[in-house]
């Protein structure tokens, strides 16, 4: 979550006002006491491990900024390693971004008071202040050379890395077979042949990961590591196949978990009213692509439906469509329109090649099926398919059952809230039971 759960619960109220920009005085110009301290969310990191014996690996980083009215990010380089290659793009526009590499007394000077001394930074121009309860989206290419990090044992090498961002991909060289990883993870086949190890760290630490791979035989390196007869052509004279594509029903089971950035916030309201209102965040980079649809769940009623554009602050037109209406907007919801059928259609600027878009789509919902009491009891029944998830209890309830493990902790206002992190390609059905303090 990108700000603490208590100053959401003040946006949904007043989801239809303006979002209001922080000055934009540039970070440079405050003094250090009086920066705030830096914010970021929805890391994601990718390694891509290159020839051996260079010892070296190309990362791709993506972050979000979110300290409000920043004009400045800062990253670190990592202590042990040396790094080329930097470059920066801001990912609503695909634009590449100004960069400078500073020590930590300067970064501590110029808008990043909890800088590290002894570490030195990327220091990034924002292309925009960082809206008021939205955020800059960033993307940073870098190579470390890292001997500690990546070696060889024999013919086998290893990648051996604590990792505190909590999503991950780690890609190994053509022509090499995964032999070992310590953490449960996905394995998968990138595009042109090579294996990536991708997992969420859904623990409180940084994952100690280490990752280990061999050469694989001439005859499946020069491949790729696609078996032949899993080529488009079957002939031997055809050059090499990249990775077969999935039918359909496997292609979601197959994509990378820890890349995707969904994310939902519950807040139940007392338990009579079987209401809870909610955000959920979704980024759409689908060149052409200009609505997005919330099909609404058989049992739901929906209500205050708004949308805003994160990397903006800007508000979205948003309608509710029932029945006929669905059919005479055009709108394909997935499924056969009925006279019950409801959908809730998000319109945006249409996304243009090489752009992409995050939106926060917020709405209240009843449903006394799956928001209900039992006696004294609190019952929240609901299954989750996006991978980062929260529930957030009504004011004076405290948590007595948690079917699915979660992560417990109270908001600023005293409320308790559970989080739910599925690494996994499919759904888990939370049950979570609370009663009146």
């Amino acid at each position: 979550m990108k700000r603490l759960i208590a100053s959401v619960a003040v946006l949904l109220v007043s989801a239809s006002a303006s979002a209001q920009v922080a000055p934009v005085d540039s970070a440079r110009d405050k003094p250090a006491s009086s920066a705030p301290r830096q914010t970021e969310a929805d890391d994601y990191t990718r390694y891509e491990l290159l020839a051996p014996e260079t010892q070296q690996f190309a990362i791709v980083y993506d972050v979000t900024a979110t300290t409000p009215g920043a004009r400045y990010y800062f990253n670190p380089i990592r202590k042990g390693s040396t790094a080329t290659d930097e470059r920066v793009a801001d990912l609503m526009s695909g634009e590449p971004l100004k960069f400078e590499v500073v020590s930590g007394a300067e970064a501590k000077k110029s808008g990043h008071p909890s800088a590290d001394v002894d570490t030195d930074y990327i220091r990034i121009q924002l292309p925009r202040p960082v809206p008021n309860e939205g955020e800059v989206r960033l993307r940073i290419w870098k190579t470390y050379k890292d001997p500690k990090t990546y070696y060889r044992q024999g013919d086998t090498i290893v990648f051996d890395r604590s990792l505190g961002i909590k999503r991950n991909a780690v890609v190994l060289p053509r022509g090499y077979e995964l032999v070992a990883c310590n953490v449960a993870a996905q394995v998968l086949t990138e595009e042109d042949g090579r294996t990536k190890i991708s997992f969420m760290n859904t623990g409180a630490a940084a994952a100690p990961l280490v990752v280990k791979a061999r050469p694989l035989p001439a005859s499946r390196a020069t491949n790729g590591g696609v078996s032949s007869a899993a080529t488009t052509t079957g002939s031997p004279a055809s050059p090499p196949s990249a990775a077969p594509t999935p039918a359909p029903s496997l292609r979601a089971r197959l994509s990378e978990r820890a890349f995707q950035d969904r994310e939902i916030v519950y807040f139940l309201q007392q338990p009579d009213t079987h209401a809870f209102s909610l955000y959920h965040d979704y980024t759409e980079s689908r060149e052409g692509t200009d609505k997005y649809l919330n099909v609404v769940r058989p049992g739901s009623t929906v209500s205050k439906p708004s949308a805003r554009i994160l990397d903006t602050g800007e508000s979205l037109k948003v309608d509710t469509l029932k029945g006929e209406a669905i059919t005479a907007e055009k709108i394909d919801i997935g499924e056969p329109v009925t006279a019950s059928s409801e959908v809730v259609v998000i319109r945006f600027p249409p996304v243009k090649k090489g752009t992409s878009v995050r939106l926060r789509i917020s709405e209240t919902y009843t449903d006394p099926a799956r928001y209900r009491t039992e006696r004294d009891l609190l019952v929240w029944d609901r299954s989750f398919g996006r991978p980062r998830n929260t529930v957030i209890l009504p004011e004076g309830w405290y948590l007595v059952d948690n079917a699915v493990p979660g992560v417990v902790t109270l908001t600023e206002d005293g409320r308790v809230s559970v989080y739910f992190e599925n690494n996994r390609n499919d759904e888990i059905a939370t049950l979570i039971r609370a009663r009146h303090r």
